[in-house]
């Protein structure tokens, strides 16, 4: 029986051939070819990259290396590139390899003339020699380096190459790797985290990171996509924005990665972060062990994903997508760390990795709600957890319909403020902040930018938390800002559609069908709370409370405490799973999704809001004394929440 030989293994065969005859007419070894680009190296890895393959052949161009680097950023070989690669191709190239999609040979490419195999063998020998440079400096300099000779224009081009922490040739899966991993993710020793000023909580600046830049996004082997870009037209903030396609429950999902600061240089540092941050959160990146377990096996060893909140009987019954949570079937489970114990928790990968999943664990969606990224686990753990308290704040106000007193802009003194909300107006719109605590008294503002006329583009809503009230504000008022140079075209983009979810709030499927349905002036009406509040008032006024019992110590373990102790008083535990890449390792960061059971937690998708099922929902007001008793189903806003 014959196999028929594909364009690009034919092409590779012909290369290696030749630059072996040069290399025997130079009395010296051949360099080994591979081929990159039609096999799937994301599921049957390893296929196409031979161990000791210094030379790759794709459609487009000739790959050499990876080469150089310091030892310390570990090995890396042709797997590691052919797997970050393939994260950069196009959809219809992605699903086409990894979905199994038939493709046929539009015929024989690439074409190889002498003068190319005569350009690959010069870098090859310049690389071999040792004679090549590293283009990079800084963080890139010490990394891997991958040349790239153009087939259809010759140009040569140098990227860093970060090894990639699951390949299978250069870092195989083992008891040991699996025992290392598991250490590294576990709790640090005890001792202070001191803070630059008792009332700063970044232990260290984003520009502080050493962020391999060019490594993380560039065209040939970027982590988190081939490049970033600017807008320089934005007229309210200066924003840095990359994506790569990640694939997850529904397919290859474009996920848009950006900074929004008032500076280009700040916004890419940004920028990089929530990339890192979203590239921990997707999917798992380590070899720390996995249990896969039914939690009725598990007992008391493992968090019931019931008390994060599931979906309502009507969800599953109609939903295609998900299933009822089963507690006697078998999950993956990864573990976790519970505050309020002091003990390891296994928790459902499904709530941790928010991309990941099986066909198993199917009862919810999650998104990355409570993932953070910082210069320490406690410091990950904190803003997380910051995070969590903002989401459920804004939800309680929201679906309770509860009155929230009005923030005086006035009152707040900070510049950045001031001239955020100056950028708005002259955009024709008035900005507007909340306090939207509930039974939690850590600061929580809601910020809401109304526009002027009836145009599209209505109300753009957004919220922030911080121990400090002022950078509360700062933090609402600059997302609200990220979003209301777009709303207007979102919305015009889409009128009829939007109108249908105007009347069928089932129609409300996606995270941008949330934003953009309050961008239509005729959702004016389900906000009439935040458009005429019950009060308004200086923001000190509204925080005395608040700034008699926030901690001023310089460690910033006292504010994590702090936060543990609230939250266990609304009878939440609170549980932080490490999802620390090797890669965010050597740059000083840690990841985290933490997670309180009992909070509300954000959903995109109006028949999937696990919000409406949470007794929290009807309590928390009572709680807090914004109500006479425990809301009931009519008080309800069931109105599908603004939240971006």
């Amino acid at each position: 029986m014959t196999t028929t030989m594909t364009p690009l293994e034919a092409a590779r065969a012909d290369l290696h051939s030749r630059l072996a005859a040069r290399a025997g007419a130079a009395g010296l070894p051949a360099p080994a070819v591979s081929r990159i680009g039609d096999t799937n190296v994301l599921g049957d890895t390893g296929l196409a990259c031979g161990p000791a393959a210094t030379v790759h052949l794709t459609a487009q161009a000739v790959l050499l290396g990876p080469w150089g680097g310091a030892p310390a950023a570990g090995p890396a070989c042709g797997t590691c590139l052919a797997m970050r690669r393939q994260r950069l191709r196009t959809r219809t190239e992605r699903d086409a390899l990894e979905t199994g999609t038939q493709t046929t040979a539009a015929g024989a490419w690439p074409v190889l003339p002498d003068h190319t195999v005569d350009a690959v063998w010069s870098l090859h020998r310049l690389i071999a020699s040792g004679a090549a440079r590293h283009p990079a400096e800084g963080p890139d300099a010490g990394l891997p380096q991958v040349t790239e000779l153009d087939l259809e224009t010759l140009r040569v081009r140098t990227f860093p190459l970060l090894p990639e922490p699951m390949c299978p040739r250069c870092r195989p899966f083992t008891e040991e790797s699996a025992a290392r991993a598991a250490k590294e993710a576990t709790l640090p020793a005890p001792g202070p985290l001191p803070k630059p000023r008792p009332d700063s909580y970044r232990l260290r600046r984003a520009s502080d990171h050493p962020l391999p830049v060019k490594a993380l996004a560039n065209p040939v082997c970027g982590v988190l996509g081939g490049g970033t870009w600017i807008d320089v037209t934005s007229p309210t903030t200066a924003p840095v924005a990359g994506s790569v396609f990640m694939r997850g429950y529904a397919g290859l999902t474009d996920v848009t990665w950006s900074g929004q600061a008032n500076s280009f240089a700040d916004s890419r540092d940004l920028a990089f972060l929530e990339g890192l941050e979203r590239y921990a959160g997707t999917h798992r990146r380590h070899r720390a062990p996995v249990v896969t377990a039914s939690l009725e096996e598990l007992g008391d060893r493992a968090l019931d994903p019931r008390a994060c909140g599931l979906y309502g009987p009507r969800t599953y019954a109609e939903d295609p997508m998900v299933e009822p949570f089963d507690p006697a079937r078998p999950i993956p489970w990864v573990t976790g760390w519970s505050l309020r114990d002091g003990r390891p928790v296994l928790v459902p990968a499904r709530l941790v990795y928010y991309s990941a999943g099986t066909a198993a664990d199917n009862f919810v969606f999650e998104c990355s709600n409570g993932c953070a990224t910082a210069s320490s686990w406690e410091e990950a753990v904190f803003f997380g957890l910051l995070e969590l308290i903002e989401r459920d704040a804004f939800l309680l106000g929201w679906y309770g319909d509860l009155p929230l007193p009005e923030i005086d802009l006035d009152s707040v003194r900070s510049p950045a403020v001031r001239a955020m909300v100056a950028r708005a107006a002259l955009q024709g719109y008035d900005v507007h902040v909340f306090d939207n605590r509930v039974d939690l008294p850590v600061p929580v503002v809601t910020g809401l930018a109304v526009r002027r006329d009836d145009a599209p583009g209505s109300l753009a809503f957004a919220a922030g938390a911080s121990f400090d009230p002022e950078t509360a504000v700062e933090s609402a008022v600059s997302e609200i800002l990220t979003y209301i140079p777009h709303l207007p075209g979102q919305v015009a983009e889409r009128p009829v559609e939007l109108a249908a979810m105007a009347e069928d709030f089932d129609l409300v499927k996606r995270l941008p069908d949330h934003a953009a349905l309050f961008g239509l002036p005729a959702m004016r009406v389900h906000a009439t709370g935040y458009l005429k509040p019950p009060r308004t008032a200086p923001l000190d006024e509204l925080f005395a409370s608040w700034e008699q019992r926030r901690p001023r110590t310089g460690d910033l373990r006292d504010d994590l405490l702090l936060v543990r102790d609230l939250l266990g008083e609304a009878g939440c535990e609170v549980i932080a799973v490490d999802q620390t890449t090797p890669e965010q390792r050597r740059m000083g960061l840690r990841t985290v999704a933490a997670l309180a059971p009992g909070l509300l937690p954000i959903d995109f998708g109006w028949t999937r809001q696990r919000a409406l099922t949470l007794p929290r929902l009807r309590t928390a007001p009572y709680r807090a004394g914004m109500v006479p008793a425990p809301l009931r189903e009519e008080q309800l806003r069931r109105v599908p929440h603004p939240f971006p």
